[in-house]
Order: structure tokens, then C-alpha cells, then sequence
């Protein structure tokens, strides 16, 4: 069936058209009027892979996919238009253009974290570029991978975009395919796979992986406005976020102030008893609901640390002075765990942050444009916010990806067009005018003109 769908593909883009921009609008067009017509039962089918509250649904699922195709609607004619460019002097007398190409067939697996937007969003940046396209949702997400499947069914013919559903089988036999550039969202350690296979056949890749983000609060911080916004990250999505706050380091001056706000707003958002709040979603399986709480094996809680293995539930939950080699500070912690780490010299804690693998985000609550400068400029990190968390991943107007070993490449707006888009250069020689100088044979004469010329 895999073969059959790629060369289905193959023998489409070789027809051309999805060169035609028309086509691509016209594709977009009808993908965000389903989405539109079904929002509902997208919010409900990701509700019954984990419990997500239908308001986060929206606001990070479904919402975010509609403004982004919104956003490059009115963008791609621009994007696709051929750019002429400037000419070096000795081409005389020549013209020089840049031509956006489509890679081709791409390949598009997805995580189960956010299993409607991070299919999707990569996908609008490959159709806008012209390419064909196969995505692999999640299979630990059934529920939305099916509506999903239901929904590109419904707006592109087959041999433009198509979902592929299975387990790791079927994740494998994509990969030993030949595709002509592969997008992944995922772990590090199914990252590494993608890349090694991606090599034997020299595919470019995007990988966007995750990592531990740090939190910096130091002591110029509004405390109360930066809990209740550590608080809001945090825990969307019961903490299944990979740009989520990992941990905190905040200055000892304010840690005691810091916690207990944030204790006052897990109250607040989620109720005394988290387990019963429609607003409090749960973890994906209960495989991952055990790892979590191993993590939380030999830690002070500070609050919350309830947990119910059956109903894959773990309490919002902060986790007081860690050691730096425990477990919970060494692995991604992709839940509602949050490690708070108290500093007194913040050039120390940099250190140590640039010590560890690269994070996907990082953030800073300070009202210090000395302190906010030299982070930003000082540390590496995929990207971050200033006085908020999760924001910089849902903005069409900045780059999103990782570095190091949280991935490689970037997406969102512009750049998702540019990520599928091959940029093609080309020359074209006036027959008008032919400069003897660059022929043989060559002379002193020759190359002292050619010197002046290059000046």
C-alpha cells in the first residue's frame, strides 16, 4: 500500500500541478473551511485521547491551524513569485534570478502531545510551497489520527496529501521509502533513527525534538503575574508540552514567594482537587503515567504529588531543591513535574545551563534589560519568551525549531515556507555581448584587468 501511494504522488507532482499557486491557495482554501466545519469533533476526538479540555483544544490545536493557514493565504503569492537578484560585474552582461522549487514528496510524522497541530502545521507550510505530501500521525493518539485521516481525505486529492495511520511498523516502512525531504516532531531517540535513515538516501530533514527548557526568575520579577504564567505552561495539557517550563531556577530571594503563588494559582485554575477539574487533562498512557511517577520517586514535594496509575491522572505538582543528578533532572520531563532550583549568583546557573544540551526554549521573568540581554545573547536555546512561557511556539511571525540536541531546522509562518521550499539560482547570459577576458589563453594583460575589474 506504501508503494502504491508514493508512486501515486510521484507520478502527481511530475504532472505539475502543484506548481500551480492557484492550486496550493485553492487546497489551503478547502482545508481551513473543514477544519472550520469540524472543530467540534476535533476538540471531542482529542478529548477522548487524553482528556484535553475543548478551551485548550481550541486555543492550541485547531485555532492555531486555522490562523496559520489564514497567514500564509495571504502570503503565498509573494512567497512563490521567481526573485530577480543582483548580477557580479564580471557575468557582463547577465540577468539573475532565484526560483522557489518544491522539494517534491514529503514526509510529515507527527507526535501525540499535540496530535492535530503539529500534523497539520508543518503540512501548510509543505502544500504552500507546491510539494505532495504523506503525514503519519501518532498511533497513540487513535482518535484524533482518524479524524485527521477523515479530514485531508476530505480537502486534497490522494495524490497531493494523504495520511498514513499504523504503529511503529508502519513509521519504519516510510522511512526505508525514498522521500525527498522528512519533517519529524518526537523524541530525541526515535530523532536519531530518522536521521540515520534520512542519510542513506542524503534526505534533508527537519527534527523537532524536545529537551529540558529552563525557567529563570531572578529577583526583579513581578512574582505574582510570573507564577500565575509559569503556572498557565506548565500545566496546559497536564505538562505534555515540549517547550513547557522543565524547571526553575529562580534567585533565593524570591523562591519562598514564588512557590506559594504558584500553589495559590494551581488552586486557582484547577480547583483543590485537579482530578475532578474539566480544565485538567490527563496523561496520554498509563506507560507514561509510570514513568512520571518514578520520577517523582526520592523527591521533596513541595505540593501536590497525587497520583492514580488506572486513570493515567498525576496532580500538578512542584518538586522543592532537586539534586542536579537526580533523575527528574536528567530526562525531559514531558508532565505536570515542575523542579524548582534556588541560585544566589546567576552567572553560575548560566554556566550550568550552557553545560547541558542545548534546550528547545527558554525563559526569563525579569524586569532587568541587562540581565534579559545578556541571557538571550549569551545562551543558546531553540527560542523563548521574556516574562511568559509557551507563547513563542504559537506565533506565525517568528521561527520555531530547536539546536543541538533539541533538533534542527525551523518552521511557522514565512519559514515553513521556506523550510519546503528549495531555492533554485540562475543566471541567464546575454548573447548580445561576449567578454574575451575569462578565455585562454590567459595573460598578464588578462588578469591585471581582471584585478582592476574586482577592484
Amino acid at each position: 500500500m506504501i508503494k502504491k501511494i508514493l508512486k501515486d504522488q510521484k507520478e502527481y507532482f511530475c504532472t505539475g500541478a502543484t506548481l500551480d499557486v492557484s492550486l496550493r491557495k485553492k487546497s489551503l482554501k478547502q482545508l481551513l473551511s473543514v477544519i472550520k466545519k469540524r472543530e467540534t469533533e476535533i476538540a471531542e476526538a482529542i478529548a477522548k485521547d487524553f482528556k484535553k479540555p475543548l478551551f485548550e483544544s481550541f486555543i492550541t490545536e485547531s485555532g492555531i491551524i486555522e490562523d496559520e493557514i489564514k497567514f500564509m493565504l495571504k502570503r503565498i503569492g509573494k512567497l512563490a513569485k521567481i526573485k530577480s537578484a543582483k548580477t557580479p560585474v564580471f557575468h557582463f552582461k547577465s540577468a539573475s534570478y532565484i526560483v522557489p522549487e518544491p522539494y517534491g514528496n514529503v514526509l510529515i510524522i507527527s507526535p501525540w502531545n499535540y496530535p492535530f497541530q503539529l500534523a497539520l502545521s508543518p503540512l501548510i507550510g509543505a502544500v504552500a510551497a507546491g510539494n505532495c505530501a504523506v503525514i503519519k500521525p501518532s498511533e497513540l493518539s487513535p482518535n484524533t489520527s482518524a479524524i485527521i485521516a477523515e479530514i485531508i481525505a476530505e480537502s486534497f486529492a490522494p495524490g497531493h496529501v494523504c495520511v498514513i495511520n499504523g504503529g511503529r511498523e508502519v513509521s519504519e516502512a516510510l522511512l526505508d521509502e525514498k522521500f525527498d525531504y522528512i519533517f519529524y516532531t518526537g523524541g530525541e531517540s526515535v530523532g536519531k533513527i530518522v536521521m540515520r535513515k534520512a542519510s542513506e538516501n542524503l534526505t534533508p530533514v527537519t527534527l523537532e525534538l524536545g529537551g529540558k527548557s529552563p525557567c529563570i526568575v531572578d529577583k526583579t520579577a513581578d512574582i505574582d503575574l510570573s507564577a500565575k504564567r509559569i503556572v498557565w505552561g506548565k500545566f496546559l495539557n497536564a505538562g505534555q508540552t515540549c517547550v513547557a517550563p522543565d524547571y526553575i531556577l529562580v534567585d533565593e530571594c524570591v523562591s519562598a514567594e514564588l512557590k506559594e503563588r504558584m500553589v495559590h494559582y494551581i488552586n486557582k485554575f484547577y480547583g483543590n482537587e485537579p482530578r475532578y477539574s474539566s480544565d485538567y487533562a490527563r496523561i496520554i498512557n498509563e506507560r507514561h503515567t509510570a514513568r512520571l511517577v518514578g520520577l517523582m520517586k526520592d523527591c521533596s514535594i513541595y505540593f501536590g504529588g497525587d497520583y492514580d496509575e488506572k486513570e493515567k491522572y498525576i496532580s500538578p505538582t512542584i518538586i522543592d531543591s532537586p539534586s542536579w543528578e537526580s533523575p527528574v533532572m536528567n530526562e525531559e520531563i514531558f508532565g505536570p513535574l515542575l523542579p524548582v532550583i534556588n541560585y544566589s549568583d546567576l552567572d553560575a546557573v548560566l554556566d550550568i545551563i550552557r553545560n547541558r544540551p542545548k534546550p528547545l526554549a527558554l525563559y526569563l521573568f525579569s524586569k532587568n534589560r541587562k540581565t534579559e540581554r545578556k541571557i538571550m545573547m549569551t545562551v543558546s536555546f531553540g527560542s523563548g519568551a521574556v516574562n511568559d512561557t509557551i507563547i513563542n511556539a504559537g506565533s506565525a511571525y517568528i521561527p520555531f525549531g530547536g539546536v543541538g540536541s533539541s533538533g534542527m531546522g525551523s518552521y511557522h509562518g514565512v519559514k515553513s515556507f521556506e523550510t519546503f521550499t528549495h531555492y533554485k539560482g540562475v543566471i541567464k547570459k546575454s548573447n548580445a555581448v561576449d567578454v574575451n577576458l575569462r578565455y585562454p589563453p590567459y595573460t598578464d594583460k588578462k588578469l591585471k584587468m581582471l584585478k582592476k575589474i574586482l577592484g
